[in-house]
This record gives C-alpha cells, sequence and structure tokens, in this order.
C-alpha cells in the first residue's frame, strides 16, 4: 500500500521550496552584479565569480525543480519515491562546477601569458565582492540549516556552492587588492584560486553524489542498525542489514532468525519492535523486515511435533513421546473432515507422519490417530431448574467423595441434539498440580456420567481456593 503525504512532509516540502526560491533569487543577483562591474573593470576574477554564479543560477533553478518532485510519494511507478532525482539534480551541479573551473583555469593560464594585463580595481569592485561574501554566508547557512533538517542532497549541494563561493570571493577580492596595489597579475592568480575552491566543491559534491546513485549505505549504518537489532528481545540474529538512501528518505531491509514455534501474533509484534528500534537508530527510514523461523536449541519433542503439524494446518493434541530403548517413538491424534473420504485422509496422515520422521529421525515411529474434526456449530437450549438442581447436587455429592473439589458452583446444563452439556467450576488447593486436577476432574466426570443418563459432554474449570472466581454466574 502506498503511503499518502502527511501534514509534516508537506510541510517540509514547503520549506525546501521557499528557500530553494531565495536561493535563486540571491544567485540571479549576483550574477548580474559581478558581469556588469566584470566587464566594467576588465578583472577577470570578477567575470569568473560571475560566470561561477550564473552556473549557481541555474544549479539552483534544477534545484527547485527537484525539490518540488522529490518529495512526492511513491505511487504505482516509483515504488520507492521520487528522492533520487535530488541525486541526478546534484550530479548536474557537480558537472557545471567542473566546466566553470575548466574554463576559469583557461582563461587565467591565457592572461598570464599575456604581456600586458589589464585590470581596473573601482570602488563597485570592491562593493559587488562584499556584497557576495555576505550574502553567500547567509545563503549557505539558511540552505545548510534546512538541509539538514530536512535530509535534502539537492540543498546540501547548494549550500555547498554558496559556502564554495564565499572562498572564492574572499580570493578575488584579495586578488583585487593586488591590482589596487599596482599587481595587475594578482587578478589571474586569483582566478586559478577560484577554479581551485570551485574543483574542491565539484569533487565533495560529486563523490556524495555518486555514493547515492549506487546506493552506498552510510557508512557503519548496518553494523550498527544490525546491533540494535539483535538486542530485540525475540531475535535470534540479523543475518541481512541492506540499506538503500534515496533523497531524503533511507529504505533498509532486515532479514532476522527468529523462533519457528512463535504464533503470527507475537511474530507481528516482534516485527514492530525491529521497526522501532531500526528507526530509533535512523529516523524516518522507511524499514521492511522479513523474518526466517528456525529450530531452537531448548524446543521439547512436543512442541517440534506441534510446529510441524501447524506447517501442516493441522489440528493435533494428545501427543505422546516415549523411548523404546535407544528409539524414540511419537503418537499423536489427528483431526480431519467428518466427511473426508479414509483414502484422502490416509494420505494427509502419511504426510505428516514422514514430515515427523523427517524433523526427528528416520528411525522414529510415529503413529497418528484420526478423528473427526468438530468444526461445526450446534443449537442448544438451557434445561429446566429442576434437571439443572439435580446435576449440580450430583456434581456436589460426587466432589465432596474426592475429597480434592469443592465448592461446586456456576453449573449450567445445556440440551442438544448430542446429549446434555454440562459446564460447572469447582475449587481446591492451589499447590495441586494440573495433572493431578486433570486426573481428579475426569475421575469426577465418568462418574457424573454413569449417575445421570443422558450427558454428551462435560466441561469443567478449576479455581484455587485463595482467588476469587474470574467468571460470572449465570
Amino acid at each position: 500500500m502506498m503511503k499518502s503525504p502527511t501534514n509534516s512532509t508537506s510541510a517540509a516540502t514547503a520549506e525546501k521550496m521557499a528557500v530553494a526560491v531565495s536561493s535563486m533569487a540571491a544567485s540571479a543577483a549576483m550574477t548580474v552584479g559581478k558581469f556588469i562591474v566584470g566587464m566594467m573593470t576588465g578583472s577577470l576574477g570578477l567575470i569568473s565569480e560571475a560566470l561561477h554564479s550564473f552556473l549557481d543560477f541555474g544549479a539552483t533553478v534544477l534545484t527547485y525543480l527537484a525539490v518540488r518532485v522529490s518529495d512526492k510519494p511513491a505511487d504505482a511507478e516509483h515504488h520507492y519515491g521520487h528522492g533520487k532525482i535530488e541525486a541526478f539534480t546534484a550530479l548536474a551541479e557537480t558537472i557545471l562546477l567542473f566546466v566553470t573551473s575548466i574554463w576559469i583555469i583557461y582563461e587565467a593560464i591565457h592572461r598570464l601569458m599575456a604581456p600586458k594585463i589589464e585590470v581596473e580595481a573601482t570602488i563597485w569592485s570592491f562593493v559587488v565582492i562584499l556584497s557576495s561574501i555576505a550574502i553567500d554566508l547567509w545563503r549557505a547557512r539558511a540552505l545548510m540549516r534546512t538541509a539538514k533538517k530536512t535530509k535534502s542532497m539537492a540543498l546540501e549541494a547548494d549550500a555547498l556552492h554558496f559556502s564554495s563561493d564565499v572562498l572564492s570571493s574572499t580570493v578575488v577580492l584579495i586578488g583585487l587588492g593586488f591590482v589596487a596595489l599596482g599587481f595587475p597579475i594578482g587578478d589571474p592568480i586569483a582566478a586559478i584560486g577560484v577554479s581551485i575552491f570551485v574543483c574542491r566543491a565539484g569533487w565533495m559534491l560529486g563523490r556524495r553524489t555518486f555514493d547515492t546513485l549506487i546506493d552506498t549505505a552510510p557508512a557503519g549504518a548496518a553494523e550498527r542498525i544490525a546491533v540494535s537489532v539483535r538486542k530485540v528481545p525475540g531475535v535470534i540474529d540479523a543475518t541481512r542489514v541492506r540499506i538503500r538512501p534515496a533523497g531524503s528518505v533511507v529504505f533498509v531491509d532486515v532479514d532476522t532468525a527468529i523462533g519457528r514455534g512463535l504464533s503470527q501474533n507475537n511474530a507481528a509484534a516482534l516485527r514492530g519492535a525491529v521497526v522501532a528500534a531500526i528507526t530509533a537508530e535512523m529516523p524516518g527510514a522507511e524499514v521492511t523486515v522479513t523474518q526466517h523461523p528456525m529450530a531452537l536449541n531448548d524446543e521439547t519433542i512436543h512442541q517440534r511435533a506441534l510446529i510441524i503439524a501447524a506447517n501442516h494446518g493441522a489440528h493435533v493434541h494428545h501427543v505422546t513421546a516415549h523411548w523404546i530403548g535407544q528409539r524414540l517413538s511419537v503418537s499423536f491424534d489427528l483431526e480431519l473432515d467428518g466427511n473426508l473420504p479414509l483414502s484422502a485422509a490416509h494420505h494427509i496422515a502419511s504426510q505428516l507422519e514422514s514430515d515427523m520422521r523427517g524433523e526427528f529421525g528416520l528411525d522414529t515411529e510415529v503413529e497418528s490417530h484420526i478423528e473427526p474434526l468438530e468444526d461445526r456449530t450446534i443449537r442448544g437450549e438451557a434445561v429446566d431448574d429442576a434437571v439443572r438442581e439435580e446435576i449440580t447436587d450430583a456434581l456436589t455429592a460426587l466432589a465432596a467423595e474426592t475429597g480434592a473439589l469443592t465448592q461446586i458452583h456456576n453449573v449450567r446444563v445445556r440440551r442438544t441434539g448430542m446429549g446434555l452439556i454440562v459446564i460447572f467450576h469447582s475449587r481446591t488447593q492451589a499447590f495441586r498440580t494440573v495433572s493431578q486436577i486433570h486426573q481428579i476432574v475426569d475421575d469426577l466426570e465418568r462418574k457424573l456420567r454413569a449417575s445421570v443418563p443422558g450427558i454428551w459432554r462435560t466441561v469443567a474449570h478449576s479455581e484455587p481456593l485463595t482467588e476469587p472466581s474470574t467468571h460470572q454466574e449465570e
């Protein structure tokens, strides 16, 4: 299911677009100012800076377009969203940076080889450069702040551009200072200095952009996530972690090993805990967790048998395991549709028995008892008070004979087409074991059937004497 944009996402997009528009305006203003003054004074440093600002203006336009597209939610054609458009935009900016530096270096060398360099350092040259430095500082801080907040590569690329502009403009300012002191060679040297800063910014941006385009994970992130996932109770291991940055979103795929005996609800809860651990380590990540069930060393034979049956979608009970010398014997009751032909039922039982032998060993003796699955609902009605009181009195008397069960209560008797269903509660000492109570109740049920004809089924619930009843009287 595709996610719809949230209010926070819309707010972040609006913030990114606003700062991108302001960068466009700043770049345009500086481009015009530097070109005019550069042409008036003949300063290669200013002209190169003007060209740099013009390319920055084109880059900010690309950034604005990228921001508008990158935060669109995933759709039927773009399952991972549109975040990588920012990386392509940053790549285009990187190419522009290197083109700029090559042109500047060529022109600077050409001027250095000329017999005479004619450059004029006017007051407007210094005003333009100082204004450019101030605007660059302001925009770089605003862009980087928003880039970190929204995790935008395109805005970060713009911030690097403006940061490099501060340094390159400072170099041009120094060059103009040398020109003003009567050393015109300072202008082309300053231009070469600008190109060095441009190349450095281009290299830094290009390396990060290339890493994003080839899905390079953040350094150490996979190891940190694996450690966090392994600390989640119930996770045996994090077998594989994959991270895929896409603009402001990071996609994390994790394979985990879990106990094969977990129920679907418990496995789902464990998956949620893993997602929470990952998002705590990497906020805002889109997480996919794949769970691989595996056998645990402390599984009992009974648990292993139930797991094998569950894998078949089979209902089994009364699982019994015993050793005959060095040979294991496992038996169980298998419930199947009562209308199923014997040939089909035998085939299911044989497959289940075969998988049991594969689990416990090929020499294991495995036997199944097939019985009809009672999955139908039958209609019934409460008996009259006289019948219920008769059965209650019988239960009370028989319980007294056991010497272990007391306080027979909440007795309900329903008449069905199969016979009477008797439901009752009793109390006994809390120290008795489940096995002991089960045997006592079984004996009581057999005696009740012998004394009251027509009983089809009994449901007995025993409670400790020291605790109040948790069931409401009928």
